[in-house]
């Protein structure tokens, strides 16, 4: 299923977790591609917009996990592919996660369930900007997380930074995270950066398609507080 967030941006959704598809002024563009099942739901939903997938020319990850990567190989794109340097390894197959870490080991256990995608894959750094938008490391929830703001779009696609409950943001569960305290920090810095934006885009729960900063700003404030 698919749903416009607002002219130029769509929400996928891929059953329990959300890609995103934006056209960034002409550029048509990918954020995350969901498990290694969702490869029809995502090829559906690009066709409903009125696109076709050799239509995509960049693909914007912002972590390495099996259901924000997992259909990359399926969906055999000709385009750019960009993710947080530190979990680029990961996706390139050159490393793997640690097995020291509740959430790495589980990563090494549906990495079997992963195939690498064929194209170039470049990592970015915080400040980075691809297209129309600007990078921020957001690590804890993994090393690399990043996420992708776009004041032209007025999207800030975030991933697994936060996660929509009843109607609220709240941080990534610390059970799935490599660091709990890391993603707070990175909601603070990310919140403290006052990104104007409207459409806050997550990889799990129902986005926000209006008032995201000042929804983003209100969880970094609660987070300061404790």
């Amino acid at each position: 299923m698919v749903k416009m967030l607002r002219e130029g941006v769509w929400e996928i959704e891929c059953g329990s977790v959300n890609a995103y598809l934006a056209d960034d002024d002409g550029t048509v563009t990918l954020v995350d591609a969901g498990t290694p099942r969702d490869e029809p739901t995502i090829r559906a939903a690009v066709a409903d917009v009125g696109y076709a997938l050799a239509d995509i020319e960049r693909v914007l990850i912002t972590h390495y996990d099996i259901d924000h990567v997992g259909a990359l190989a399926a969906l055999d794109l000709d385009a750019e592919i960009y993710i947080g340097a530190g979990d680029r390894g990961f996706v390139i197959g050159d490393e793997k996660p640690p097995l020291g870490n509740t959430k790495g080991a589980f990563q090494r256990v549906t990495g079997a369930f992963f195939t690498p995608p064929a194209g170039e894959v470049t990592g970015v750094a915080d400040g980075d900007t691809v297209g129309s938008s600007t990078v921020y490391h957001t690590p804890g929830h993994t090393p690399g997380h990043v996420a992708y703001v776009s004041e032209s779009l007025s999207v800030a696609f975030v991933g697994d930074l936060v996660r929509e409950r009843d109607g609220s943001l709240a941080p990534s569960p610390k059970p799935i995270s490599y660091d709990i305290e890391r993603v707070r920090d990175s909601i603070e810095y990310l919140a403290d950066a006052e990104p104007p934006v409207e459409v806050i885009a997550m990889g799990h729960g129902v986005p926000f398609n209006s008032e995201g900063a000042v929804r983003l700003a209100e969880l970094g404030e609660q987070i300061a507080r404790h």
